[in-house]
């Protein structure tokens, strides 16, 4: 099983401990496009322009400066870095080594700054989209897209892939031969069903989670939607599971 997940926008920043060493993140293969993405983040941080061209409101200058320091700045395990609603609800910043290592085999973050991560790989925060257009490098879901599929089709490995990735994020990469399940959410309210954001993104935290405390993983759709039926109550109504959709109902 391989779970795929967004990265958060809201990072944590470490504030101690040594740079990122580019060369023990996770799938090497991609290393020359990471450090092509780094170099031109850095750069067009410290122009005039940066804030229009990262599409970054005022209140994110200070994120927008950090990425100019990027290779110097701190690293921390990506389980820790990222600190958004779906991180939360995962309570991923808090899970013990056992956890972590058997999620570095699980679970990959797509990045639009690093390509893919796992959340053990220890990276400085940065603010980077993925609907970004970044210099030369142009579209970056469409730059991941040819670096990404030699290093996560061999990874996936023709098994269940779970995708709890937003659309931006699903376009760097589409599974090959691999039986994709991706996670919807909707919210029930008398009697209608629509989609949900803000609770989409914490009950996929909680499906993360459930996934992870185990050592034993669904290998197959049916076997992911008896996972999450697990978490029914506590907001979670119902689960559904068709066409290659999990859809999650919640109250």
């Amino acid at each position: 099983m391989l779970v795929l997940l967004p990265p958060s926008e809201a990072k944590t920043p470490p504030t101690s401990g040594s740079p990122l060493d580019l060369a023990s993140l996770s799938h090497p293969e991609v290393a020359d496009a990471r450090r092509r993405v780094g170099d031109t983040l850095a750069r067009v941080s410290g122009q005039r322009n940066a804030m229009t061209v990262l599409g970054a409101g005022a209140s994110l200058a200070d994120e927008v400066v950090r990425n100019a320091t990027l290779w110097s700045n701190p690293a921390d395990a990506a389980a820790r870095v990222y600190t958004g609603v779906l991180y939360d609800a995962a309570g991923m910043s808090s899970w013990d080594d056992v956890t972590l290592t058997r999620a570095s085999d699980r679970i990959r973050i797509i990045s639009a700054l690093w390509g893919v991560v796992s959340p053990a790989d220890r990276i400085p925060a940065y603010r980077l989209s993925m609907a970004t257009t970044l210099g030369r490098i142009g579209g970056l879901a469409r730059f991941w897209r040819r670096h990404l599929a030699p290093a996560l089709d061999a990874f996936a490995d023709g098994g269940l892939v779970v995708d709890c990735r937003s659309s931006s994020y699903a376009a760097a990469w589409t599974p090959a031969d691999a039986v994709t399940v991706a996670v919807r959410v909707e919210r029930e309210l008398d009697g209608r069903r629509s989609v949900v954001s803000h609770s989409a993104k914490h009950t996929r935290g909680l499906l993360t989670a459930r996934l992870m405390a185990s050592e034993e993983t669904p290998e197959t759709p049916a076997d992911l939607a008896d996972a999450a039926a697990e978490l029914i109550g506590g907001g979670l109504v119902d689960v559904a599971l068709g066409d290659g959709v999990l859809t999650l109902v919640v109250s």
